[in-house]
């Protein structure tokens, strides 16, 4: 919201009347009535007038900067053979906190599929559960890591 900025006016102002004018064109003025209308103090009757509130300036048009990804798509599959005639497959990993796990989806070719949207730049470890009762590494992984458990992990840089 604009708003308008009012300058204050002046309390008290000395004004040069007609008859200093006069006395200052004629040479011959008696010097005691010029002095009396000299000083006599004339208050300021008419009022600044108010500053004009600036007009509102359309901002520069700005190229479009196209945001940089801090995400990747990964995409997660299992092969036919790895799955056995699987019901369900799904993917648990650090991205998920190895709670809640991501659950592919069916191929026509048998195989289980799935995307993730993943932070770029990081390593994350997953494993697949089949059916809800068997653990599975992905067969393309990246790299492998041993666990507390004795098994490994599959591991899958975004």
């Amino acid at each position: 919201m604009a708003t308008k900025k009012q300058s204050t006016p002046k309390a008290v102002a000395e004004k040069t009347t007609k008859a200093e004018k006069t006395a200052k064109a004629t040479p011959v003025v008696d010097k005691k009535a010029v002095k009396a209308v000299k000083t006599t103090p004339v208050a300021e009757t008419k009022a600044a007038p108010a500053a004009k509130a600036p007009k509102a300036v359309k901002p520069a048009a700005t190229k479009a900067v196209a945001p940089v990804a801090k995400n990747a798509k990964v995409t997660f599959t299992l092969p036919k053979e790895a799955v056995q005639n699987a019901e369900t497959v799904a993917v648990f990993g650090d991205f998920n906190n190895w709670q809640n796990g991501v659950i592919l989806t069916k191929q026509k070719d048998g195989s289980f599929k799935t995307a993730v949207e993943l932070e770029k730049g990081r390593s994350y470890e997953y494993r697949f559960l089949i059916n809800g009762e068997k653990w599975e590494n992905d067969w393309a992984a990246e790299a492998y890591v041993p666990t507390p458990f004795g098994t490994f992990n599959s591991v899958v840089t975004a």
